[in-house]
């Protein structure tokens, strides 16, 4: 695979495409993929924010922590 970023979508179609998975090894593989997808939120979230943007917008003073726990209730 080239060195392109990917999703955690995209990550968990490229294993399940390219690996031979057991039964036993899949809540391994879906816990992976939630935390990439956890990363990638958090990340977009942390990059998008902009000053302006901090000061009209109540839920930019979180942090980008926060914002994941309160949409998606902090769950991995």
């Amino acid at each position: 695979m080239s060195n392109k970023k990917q999703t955690a979508v995209d990550w968990l179609v490229d294993q399940l495409e390219n690996n031979p998975i057991v039964i036993k090894d899949w809540v391994d593989v879906l816990k992976r993929t939630k935390a990439m997808e956890k990363e990638q939120i958090v990340k977009a979230y942390r990059e998008g924010r902009t000053d302006e943007q901090s000061g009209i917008d109540k839920y930019f003073n979180r942090s980008s922590e926060q914002y994941y726990n309160q949409t998606y209730g902090g769950h991995q």
